[in-house]
């Protein structure tokens, strides 16, 4: 016990880390002893001052930035802005040997659980630290030469560690520290940068014996000069390398003379992002990467064709060129990998150099360097779902990185088909939606037409319009690039019934093209490739239906299967590219599309003979749709056992959807599949796109036009504004959902808070139209009670069919309406009662429906149980009768309300207030109980200014206190007294240390104090606490307050760590504590120094002895961190400090 005590005082007085104490009891030759690190400069200040200060907001590129550069101070630093000790250990805990992530994760952890991170509170901390104070005695110390003799401390060490800690190969070899060294320093398992950087300081300390500063700033400075010529030359080698990229840019792949610049044709499409649980809209692709709610890894997500890679490249464009307001303008390095190139490729750093910089002179290590140093990086991994290690258990770094067990403090974009099989689960998901009208009339005019002007854009328009089928799947950008580029320049272009039609006519163009340019003497030979291509049919089918999917193949295996000629040919017809992989050339398609179109041919040869469904084990219709759809549009007559698998898949009707209307022909032989499609629920969702929820619509006029019975319809989080639009139910996405003879039930589900009346009327009209239609539901965590319907405005066939009209709450209630009175009723036996509805935060939009909501009931006399209001009552209290929250809208008295709760951890409700929320509660008729959190106590209320009612009703008012007192307000006094039986106290300890939750601790503490109610103990702590002259007061000063004197305090502990005191300030202490009469015990603790360093006897303090004496008040010093003994008393009789064994020699301590 006394060995902890003394180790708690050592790391106490010297302000250790505690990992960094237990290096030292382990290795003390080469650690010096803990008094080194007693607060010297550590370059901090420098470090910090650098983080950039726009405003007072603290941003995740301020973190990251802060994080990148300080790492290794990062207990420090966590200890000065509050985070509490468990909070620390948890973070370094989850990010062992990454002291970059711990410290992100820890000013993470601050931002979000202060009540003020802003940029000056950072700037506080860094003042705490002494950082500034330090600093500029270095300075002055090496213009006066005594740099030499300066050693270089732990916080020094640590900032060195986490500046450019990737240079720490070039920093060891300025400290000439021997080649073997630093490789041996490499070798050692799992160690980041920063702590093999630290690794070459304390090997460098070991061969001085006392390592001067200036030594290692010099050094420093060499690597500053060697780091931002490498980051210059890495910087300028990729950026032209994605020039070439983004300036060859092929829409059509058969047209090789006409390459266009990324911009030329770059067009936004939607985007969306993952928030709580579903979908919000994005304004611009900027904001993926700009989005300051994401976490450190973004997950791309899009159908095959939506321009992942594509926006890739404009990402590269925006950085090479240097676009203004770009999400990337103000990045340092910018890493774009095709992922479909990596195959077998382990480390990142190589991957880089062979891709990105074959051409230049950087090699592997000073790309590592520069990336491990860089504080403004960010990663985009292009095409997950091609990269040919995608489910492989090796560790690479692309693993990692998507694991986010590498580069922690980077951000990493990924682009992908479909979310990968391991991936860390905090990543925010963003997804890609394909072209709007907008997107498509914008490449029409950009891309095009180019100066043909407004009549050649209608004219590509209209034969979009001649072609429906094509309307929904131009939804994907690919498609709709090729289509209009096909449909400007041929003039008779046709019409499609499906999209296997589009495809079939689309090839067919690439074939003449190439061929209208070869001489007559070659189209014979080469013409047999357009029609015979069995060979490549089974490469592409092999490829997609492995377990692990093959894009690519190498050239020479390429060759062998299709032939020298077959394989130019489709080459240079652009369907097959030519790219450079780490094992040299590999041939893929131009697109994956193209590879299930060829897929596709081989899979319906196999369906017309006698086929086995294994071969489609591994061919997933959520990624491979296309091919489906293909091959069920090439053979009519093996489209039906096609089909058929698809049915008997989990999941697989909307697909059996998709390739049932691939069919042009007759569809009287699917019928039977129809019926069964429509004995299951059809849903039309808000995730679906346009091109599937056109599909599920197709299917339901499929089974209208055939009297096939469709049992349920749901409607899911995609009903438009407008609900309905000429006797149709209107999405979202514009499409139209039309009347259904056949239709059995509606459901109707929604994330909206309402359905206004006339909204309502309209579905109720649509209902009509549905001649089968027996029951229509509305469903939605948010509904409010419904309002009636006027009886008139109801359909009479409603009435006379009796169709049930439900509505599910989101209190979990389920009302029917009354379609005789228009009024909705509670389903079922029982009582309608809301239980509790709670507000909280400054949440406008969530506040506005339940405030509805709360109306609602009141009007149509449903009890609620309890409002709860938290965090979110305003300064204000009350306006105009009414509960004012923080979000500004008003909570008006309910009549059914039965009890209120207002809690929030620093409420403090003035008196007048008080009196003003008493008037509510008599508002509220049925009010049986009001509860506050509060501060305690409050002062008492003059009883004629208290509502009549309340006294009459016998209503509780109750007060919660911050120390779990709770008092009662006597109604007919006005006074507070306490709720049960028992004294009220302040028990455990109030603690008053640095942080914004002083204020009210201090009004805490003076209440209860003129209220007579006893303290227990007050712990002062970080605040620089000093007595002024009279000791009325004590002087918080770094909270700019005081505290009064406390009358019912009984213990009084001072603490304050990294400071002496005089003769002065601890007279100051005593003469307040001697005015606290209450007070039994005062005792100091953590001060740098013992009170045998002050004069032998406090000195001027006769008469506050006298009195303290007569009180018989223990005054101790706690001094374990620096002597065997644990405590030194002050002699009230003399005035002199003892040690304990003095004292105990004495025998005036009882042991």
């Amino acid at each position: 016990m006394r060995c902890t005590c003394l180790l708690h005082g050592i790391m106490s007085k010297y302000i250790v880390d505690p990992v960094i104490y237990s290096i030292y009891l382990t290795d003390r030759k080469t650690m010096p002893h803990p008094s080194k690190f007693q607060r010297e400069d550590d370059g901090g200040q420098h470090i910090m001052s650098r983080a950039r200060n726009k405003g007072s907001a603290v941003s995740d590129d301020d973190l990251r930035d802060l994080s990148s550069k300080i790492a290794g101070l990062w207990r420090f630093l966590g200890r000065e802005l509050k985070i509490p000790q468990r909070a620390l250990d948890r973070i370094g805990s989850n990010n062992p040997g990454d002291v970059t992530a711990k410290c992100y994760q820890s000013l993470l952890y601050w931002r979000k659980n202060s009540a003020n991170p802003s940029k000056q509170v950072l700037k506080d901390a860094r003042r705490a630290m002494n950082i500034d104070t330090e600093e500029r005695s270095d300075s002055s110390s090496d213009r006066q030469g005594d740099h030499k003799v300066h050693p270089v401390t732990e916080r020094q060490r640590l900032a060195s560690s986490s500046e450019k800690a990737g240079m720490w190969r070039y920093l060891g070899k300025e400290l000439h520290i021997p080649k073997s060294v630093l490789d041996n320093i490499e070798m050692k398992p799992s160690r980041e940068a920063v702590n093999r950087c630290h690794d070459v300081l304390l090997q460098w300390e070991q061969t001085t014996s006392e390592p001067p500063r200036l030594v290692l700033k010099q050094a420093q400075k060499k690597v500053d000069e060697i780091y931002a010529g490498l980051e210059e030359k890495l910087a300028r080698a990729l950026k032209m390398t994605y020039k070439k990229q983004y300036d060859a840019i092929q829409p059509i792949p058969y047209i090789r003379d006409r390459l266009y610049r990324i911009d030329r044709i770059f067009v936004e499409g939607g985007v969306k992002v993952l928030v709580a649980g579903s979908w919000e809209r994005l304004t611009s692709y900027q904001d993926i990467l700009k989005d300051e709610r994401a976490t450190l890894l973004r997950v791309i997500e899009g159908d095959p064709g939506y321009g992942k890679s594509t926006l890739a490249l404009e990402f590269a464009y925006d950085w090479g060129e240097g676009v203004k307001g770009s999400s990337v303008e103000n990045v340092r390095i910018l890493i774009i990998l095709r992922l479909r190139q990596l195959g077998g490729v382990q480390s990142i750093y190589q991957a880089i150099k062979w891709f990105l910089l074959s051409e230049e002179n950087v090699n592997v290590s000073d790309i590592k360097a520069v990336i491990e140093s860089c504080h403004s990086v960010k990663i985009i991994l292009d095409g997950h779902d091609e990269y040919p290690d995608r489910d492989s258990e090796n560790q690479s770094d692309i693993r990692k990185l998507v694991m986010r067990e590498m580069f922690k403090n980077l951000n990493v974009s990924l682009t992908t088909r479909y979310l990968p099989k391991h991936y860390d689960q905090s990543a925010r998901r963003y997804k890609l939606t394909g072209f709007d009208d907008r997107a498509r009339d914008e490449y029409i005019r950009k891309a095009v037409v180019g100066d043909a002007g407004e009549q050649a854009v209608r004219r590509v328009k209209q034969k979009l319009n001649d072609n429906p089928i094509l309307s929904d799947l131009c939804d994907v950008p690919l498609i709709f690039v090729m289509f209009a580029h096909m449909a400007h320049e041929k003039k008779d272009f046709r019409k499609f019934k499906s999209v296997t039609e589009f495809f079939r006519y689309m090839i067919s163009c690439f074939h003449h093209h190439l061929l209208s340019k070869m001489r007559d003497t070659n189209v014979g030979q080469m013409r047999r490739f357009e029609n015979d291509h069995a060979s490549l049919d089974q490469m592409a089918f092999d490829g997609l239906s492995k377990e692990h999917q093959q894009l690519s193949w190498s050239e020479e295996e390429v060759r062998s299967q299709l032939g020298d000629d077959c394989c130019e040919y489709y080459v240079r017809l652009g369907i097959l590219i030519k790219e450079e992989v780490s094992a040299g050339v590999e041939i893929r398609f131009y697109h994956k599309l193209f590879c299930e179109w060829f897929a596709a041919h081989h899979l319906a040869r196999l369906l017309a003979g006698d086929w086995n469904p294994s071969v489609l084990e591994y061919v997933h219709p959520y990624d491979l749709q296309y091919l489906y759809r293909f091959a069920c549009g090439l053979s009519q007559d093996s489209s039906e056992r096609l089909i058929n698998y698809l049915q008997d898949l989990p999941g697989g009707d909307k697909f059996t959807i998709l390739c049932l209307l691939e069919q042009t022909g007759d569809l009287d032989k699917f019928v039977n599949v129809v019926s069964d499609l429509c004995k299951k629920t059809l849903e039309i969702s808000g995730d679906d796109n346009k091109l599937m929820q056109r599909s599920t619509l197709q299917l339901l006029e499929i089974a209208s036009s055939h009297g096939v019975p469709t049992v349920c319809l749901h409607v899911d989080a995609c009903l438009s504004e407008a609900v309905t639009a000429g006797g149709n139910i209107l999405l979202n996405s514009g499409l139209h959902v039309p009347p259904s003879s056949t239709l059995e039930t509606i459901e109707i589900t929604g994330k909206g808070p309402d359905i206004p009346e006339e909204k309502m009327i309209g579905l109720l009209a649509y209902a009509e139209k549905c001649e089968k239609l027996r029951k229509l539901t509305f469903e939605g965590k948010q509904l409010l009670i419904p309002v009636s319907v006027q009886a008139e405005t109801i359909p009479p066939s409603l009435k006379t069919r009796n169709i049930e009209v439900l509505l599910h709450s989101l209190e979990e209630l389920v009302y029917h309406l009354n379609l005789i009175e228009g009024k909705w009723v509670k389903h079922g036996t029982g009582t309608v009662r809301i239980r509790d509805v709670g507000l909280r935060g400054n949440n406008k939009d969530e506040h506005e429906w339940r405030v509805r909501e709360l109306t609602r009931a009141s009007a149509a006399g449903i009890p609620i149980s309890c409002l709860h209001l938290d965090r979110c009552v305003s300064e204000a209290v009350t306006a105009s009768g009414n509960i004012l929250l923080y979000s500004g809208l008003h909570v008006p008295p309910s009549s059914t309300l039965e009890k209120i709760e207002i809690t929030g951890k620093s409420l403090d409700i003035p008196e007048q207030k008080m009196t003003e929320l008493l008037a509510y509660a008599g508002e509220c008729e049925r009010l049986e109980k009001l509860t506050l959190q509060c501060l305690v106590p409050l002062s008492a209320i003059p009883a004629e200014q208290i509502p009549p009612s309340l006294k009459t009703r016998n209503i509780v008012v109750l007060l919660l206190s911050l120390e779990e007192l709770v008092y009662q307000l006597n109604l007919i006094q006005g006074k507070w007294v306490k709720h049960s039986s028992g004294t009220a106290q302040i028990g455990g300890y109030v603690e008053l240390n640095r942080g914004t939750e002083i204020g009210w601790r201090v009004r805490e503490l003076t209440r209860a104090s003129a209220a007579g109610i006893p303290i227990a103990r007050v712990d002062i702590g970080g605040c620089s606490t000093v007595a002024d002259q009279s000791g009325s007061s004590l002087a918080l000063r770094r909270s700019q307050l005081s505290l009064p004197i406390l009358s019912t305090l009984q213990k009084l502990r001072i603490r304050d760590i990294g400071r002496r005191m005089d003769n002065t300030e601890v007279v100051g202490i005593l003469s307040y504590t001697a005015r606290c009469t209450a007070v039994k015990e005062l005792v100091f603790a953590s001060f740098l120094g013992s009170p045998m360093q002050l004069p032998d006897r406090v000195q001027g303090a006769e008469s506050i002895l006298s009195t303290l004496k007569s009180r018989n008040v223990t005054v101790k010093w706690d001094i374990s961190s620096s002597s065997s003994c644990s405590w030194t008393y002050l002699d009230l009789l003399s005035g002199r400090w003892e040690t304990e064994d003095r004292r105990r020699r004495k025998g005036c301590l009882i042991s």
